[in-house]
């Protein structure tokens, strides 16, 4: 028998199809409903839609997402559909009496320009990165609204977790809408394809980064779901250890077994210097990330063959 129903939105994303793949999942009645089943900017089918299948548990991992591009070219549309969506599940949530619900955040919703591990009491402490600060503003109001309603009444497990940046299978691979992994995933395997001999970096490569593989984002969260009363009510889930863009292209280039150079253009956009999430509540809680970044790289590039094959 099922531990409970919970209800994922985003189940067709990358969180949410490795949510559903993880074998913690088996344990729980899992609803994942597309956004033609529920579309999560609407208040009323929202409110309506968790009224009736009443879960014991909600993950929000929705919202819209994409990389340093589309986030520049479209500030509006990421402010204003995440904090409908937000406000919408939590509030749909809450009205239907959910005492447990998990919000998943977003490691830029911290302060630009911090070379120290990011903690989680520095949030809204100093000002947002330019290039994603209509996402995080979103971001930053659903987490404040989870502890509003803790505020309110401390029995309502309304928390959140940070991922850092995430990358694995059902990432998105389109240089167009894609983070930095999965991007140079894509870059790296198209010059291997075509025989290219060179490959463009943004930037001049220093620029550091932390990336979690998606599973190992699905089994803190299952296992945050297990036991949501000693779960912290703002958390990090991360490394907390980075790694240099031009480590990344290194890594990517030795799983896909191109042997190519890189060049890089010093005109491009690169976003923080270096955003590295603090994981001493993590470690606190009890838990670390499995997979090491070669091993998460080679299961992403297999599914990136898979899906360019399909």
């Amino acid at each position: 028998m099922p531990v409970g129903r919970v209800l994922i939105t985003g189940g067709r994303g990358m969180v949410g199809r490795n949510l559903q793949e993880h074998l913690l999942a088996a344990q729980w009645e899992v609803l994942a409903p597309s956004s033609a089943d529920l579309d999560l900017r609407d208040y009323q089918a929202v409110a309506d839609y968790v009224a009736a299948v009443r879960p014991d548990l909600v993950i929000h991992g929705a919202g819209r997402v994409g990389g340093i591009q589309a986030n520049i070219a479209h500030p509006v549309a990421f402010l204003e559909e995440n904090l409908a969506i937000g406000r919408n599940i939590i509030m749909g949530a809450r009205q239907a009496g959910v005492r447990h619900f998990l919000n998943l955040g977003s490691t830029c919703i911290y302060p630009a320009g911090h070379d120290d591990p990011l903690t989680e009491d520095m949030i809204l402490t100093g000002a947002l990165e330019p290039t994603n600060e209509g996402y995080a503003i979103a971001k930053i109001a659903a987490l404040r609204l989870c502890q509003y309603i803790r505020r309110e009444d401390a029995g309502a497990q309304y928390k959140t977790l940070i991922p850092c940046n995430l990358y694995g299978p059902y990432d998105k691979f389109d240089p167009a809408h894609s983070h930095l992994v999965p991007a140079v995933i894509h870059k790296v395997a198209e010059a291997k394809r075509l025989g290219l001999d060179e490959v463009e970096i943004w930037g001049d490569g220093t620029a550091r980064r932390e990336f979690l593989y998606a599973g190992d984002l699905a089994d803190a969260v299952w296992r945050a779901a297990a036991d949501m009363e000693k779960l912290p009510d703002v958390m990090n889930v991360g490394l907390g250890q980075d790694h240099s863009i031009n480590e990344y292209y290194a890594a990517t280039a030795e799983v896909v077994g191109w042997q190519g150079r890189f060049t890089h253009d010093l005109s491009r956009p690169v976003g923080m210097k270096r955003k590295l999430s603090s994981v001493a509540r993590l470690e606190a809680w009890g838990w670390q990330a499995p997979t090491n970044l070669k091993d998460g790289i080679a299961q992403t590039y297999s599914f990136y063959l898979k899906k360019a094959g399909s």
